[in-house]
């Protein structure tokens, strides 16, 4: 047959498919076309029988499969307070700081009853930037704007009844009957198992078995404790015009020498490594108080103005709310996320970028006087652990031994050094933890608690982080209320106020009360199938540390489940990285496993 006739015949049979009728299907009392092809049913026309069965069916195998899972193998929970944040983030509000503009949230949990669930009045109008420190509050008429509103806290999936194949683990985040109130739902951190004895000392946790005679510190695994940092400064925030005006950079050479070298927006620093010694790039928190930020906003600082270094402590932003009650007129004065304690647990995260082949690179944290040193040999990627004055040694091998850029993140958290690069864990020839230093009161030193170093290194580093461990404030049902470790706070600060908390924490003659009785230690000793709970936001947490006594445990058949996921963190309704709106944006960054 020629090609031709071919054609031909091919054209008028598919001629005849597209003149054919659609099938028609008796329906009963309704009728519908059957679509076929690419078509769809017609518009107003009703779904066929078949297919309204198919779909009555396959909602009910929905409801069914989602019963059983939810029966037998998770659950999805609401957070609706901020005792686990940042971990979990209850009902809060977002704020998008106006001067360095980082992202960050404050608590609203204050807006609704915790037990009614009903509008208490109160609406939180403001918050403190824990990057630049830059108190923010929102006009009457920008607590109208959409932008603005509260939101509920994360969605979670729980995994239920995993305790009954496996025992609770120490730091896992469960969920749990409130022993008070067996209706309520709590989450918080396991950090007691049965027939321990724990104690709070100083911001972490020690361990005391049923039959032993002493405790030892409780230690978090690499991960969790990755998990469970806390970002003190972030210099990819750093504000250039504030330094022009006269505030100094919290990261700057030694002595103002020439050993590192700033760019123009202070994000990322050099050295040549061709000086004599180590040239020593230092943070120094010096973080603005309200007065600064008035005098900063009138314009350049005035010569000499007294600018001072402050130590570590636990600030919160998520804690610093500005509320107004609506009905009342009452309000707040958003002092509370100033922190109360200093922290001495610290972590260095930047990233390394290694132009030379030989040379040395130093990652230095200080905690009560005593420097932690990390050294890496450039020629053999050989990394050093030392403690001054200490006989302590640790050795590790690390990719670090050729010119190129590396993610670097060195710790002292939990009496134990790690070093991370690129995110793995770098293996030393023994366990990296130490004893006690008797480094628990803060020293002129702690005043410089982190630095990076070059012995004849040309280096470049950028993307600068200092962050912090948890501090649990030792407390107890009858005690302080979550406010300090000290016995009386007002005696070790007077009033409470952030002039008078940064006054304090720049004053190493003041620090003396951190080696004396004005400190206090609390106890908890568990029985069998108990467990004790803390919340990561230890400040405003109500857990096992406050419940009334003598039940301050969760008995085992009162644990629900273990958290998994966060499946729907709220989205900031827009595009990352972008202004552009996008209502229910995935916030994809904040999904991820509980740890």
């Amino acid at each position: 047959m020629s090609k031709k006739k071919s054609r031909k015949r091919k054209q008028q049979e598919a001629s005849k498919r597209r003149s054919a009728p659609v099938e028609q299907v008796p329906t009963g009392p309704y009728t519908s076309e059957r679509p076929t092809g690419k078509e769809s049913v017609k518009s107003g026309g009703f779904m066929s029988f078949h297919g309204f069965r198919e779909l009555v069916e396959s909602v009910v195998i929905a409801f069914v499969l989602a019963f059983l899972f939810r029966t037998f193998e998770a659950e999805a929970f609401v957070i609706p307070t901020g005792s686990m944040a940042n971990t979990l983030m209850g009902r809060h509000k977002d704020f998008e700081c106006d001067k360095c503009g980082y992202q960050f949230q404050v608590s609203a949990s204050e807006e609704i009853d915790a037990d009614s669930g009903i509008p208490t009045g109160r609406v939180v109008t403001g918050g403190v930037c824990p990057m630049c420190r830059h108190r923010m509050e929102l006009s009457p008429a920008g607590l109208k704007k959409k932008d603005n509103r509260s939101f509920n806290g994360d969605r979670i999936i729980v995994g239920k009844f995993m305790y009954q194949f496996e025992d609770p683990k120490r730091w896992d985040v469960a969920v749990f009957k409130f022993p008070a109130q067996a209706k309520t739902n709590f989450i918080k951190r396991l950090v007691g198992l049965p027939n321990e004895t724990v104690r709070i000392s100083r911001g972490d946790l020690f361990i005391k078995p049923k039959d032993g005679t002493e405790f030892s510190i409780a230690r978090k695994p690499p991960d969790k404790m990755r998990a469970m940092l806390k970002v003190v400064y972030d210099n990819d925030y750093v504000l250039p015009g504030m330094i022009e005006k006269g505030w100094p950079s919290r990261w700057q050479d030694e002595n103002g020498s020439d050993g590192w070298k700033s760019s123009s927006d202070h994000r990322e620093f050099s050295t040549s490594g061709t000086g004599e010694g180590t040239a020593w790039l230092q943070y120094r928190h010096v973080v603005p108080m309200p007065a600064d930020w008035n005098a900063l906003d009138r314009g350049p600082l005035p010569e000499n103005y007294p600018v001072k270094p402050q130590l570590i402590t636990d600030f919160a932003a998520y804690n610093s709310g500005v509320w107004k009650d609506i009905q009342h007129g009452a309000a707040s004065n958003g002092i509370r996320g100033y922190g109360t304690q200093w922290v001495g647990d610290l972590a260095l995260e930047f990233e390394l970028q290694v132009e030379s082949t030989s040379g040395k690179v130093l990652l230095k944290l200080v905690e009560g006087g005593r420097n932690m040193l990390c050294t890496i040999d450039l020629a053999t990627g050989k990394a050093l652990l030392t403690i001054s004055g200490e006989t302590y040694e640790w050795t590790g091998t690390t990719p670090i031994s050729k010119p190129g850029t590396y993610k670097v993140m060195f710790s002292n958290v939990d009496d134990q050094l790690r070093l991370w690069v690129d995110d793995d864990l770098v293996t030393f020839d023994k366990p990296t933890t130490y004893g006690d230093l008797n480094n628990h009161r803060p020293r002129k030193e702690d005043l410089v608690p982190v630095s990076i170093g070059s012995q004849g290194a040309k280096l470049r580093v950028r993307h600068l982080k200092v962050l912090r461990d948890i501090y649990y404030i030792a407390d107890n049902k009858g005690g302080n209320g979550g406010v300090s470790d000290f016995n009386s706070p007002l005696s070790v600060f007077g009033s409470r106020t952030p002039h008078n908390l940064s006054q304090f924490f720049s004053d190493p003659s003041r620090w003396d009360v951190f080696g004396t009785d004005a400190m206090h230690d609390v106890e908890f000793t568990l029985g069998d199938d108990q467990f004790f709970m803390l919340g990561d936001n230890s400040p405003m947490s109500r857990d096992s540390r406050l419940w009334d006594p003598p039940e301050y445990y969760v008995d085992r058949d009162l644990l629900i489940g273990k958290a998994l996921y966060i499946y729907w963190p709220h989205s900031w309704d827009k595009v990352p990285g972008t202004d552009v709106p996008f209502p229910f944006f995935p916030n994809v960054k904040e999904m991820g496993f509980v740890r």
